[in-house]
């Protein structure tokens, strides 16, 4: 496997990590509703988003309202430009579509795409790494963290929890199985238990 492809602990966020950001992300929502602010309310459903399906921050920037299911049982949405300009459908939790819902009845603009932005139709990867980084940071995370490791959890976690590896290719968009396999390698306790099954 080429190096480009090995994936360190350095670049994972652990469980107390994801929670301490998404306890952060709670808090500064229940104020913001309180003084009718959008920011942290918005910053939380991308933030949510990431993790709960992986996307790619370009995927996440570029969503529009037609692209996402929140029909009864829907809970998907298409990517329709992802990498190589492929299109798929990702699955999500409901927990997820209660975040995006809440959004949705609280934003105060109505426009075709999921984050709008001040200077352009929808937020940039750069605006959307600022607001990860701003959270980040508030929650004590670790300067190295970047929206993409939000992906690097998702994956994580779905093959965890799944022990299969074709479907978290799937809802990662990987052309490549070899690149999901990256993923692998770091779930020590899911290795223990298969070499001891030898």
């Amino acid at each position: 496997m080429s190096s480009q492809w090995l994936m360190s602990f350095s670049k994972l966020m652990s469980e107390d990590e994801t929670t301490a950001l998404r306890k952060t992300l709670e808090a500064a929502v229940i104020i913001a509703k309180s003084k009718a602010h959008q920011g942290p309310v918005r910053d939380q459903c991308i933030i949510e988003l990431a993790l709960g399906t992986g996307l790619r921050v370009s995927e996440i920037g570029q969503l529009k309202l037609e692209d996402i299911d929140l029909k009864r049982g829907g809970n998907s949405l298409i990517v329709r430009h992802g990498k190589g300009d492929k299109q798929r459908i990702v699955k999500f939790s409901s927990k997820l579509k209660t975040v995006i819902l809440e959004y949705l009845e609280y934003r105060d603009k109505d426009t075709e795409f999921l984050f709008p932005s001040e200077r352009q139709d929808y937020m940039s990867s750069n605006a959307i790494q600022k607001a990860f980084k701003k959270w980040a940071r508030r929650a004590g995370l670790p300067s190295r963290f970047s929206i993409h490791s939000c992906r690097h959890f998702y994956a994580t976690a779905l093959l965890k929890v799944s022990k299969n590896l074709r479907l978290t290719q799937v809802q990662l968009g990987h052309s490549n199985p070899q690149t999901t396999t990256v993923y692998a390698q770091v779930l020590d306790e899911e290795i223990t238990e298969a070499v001891e099954k030898l």
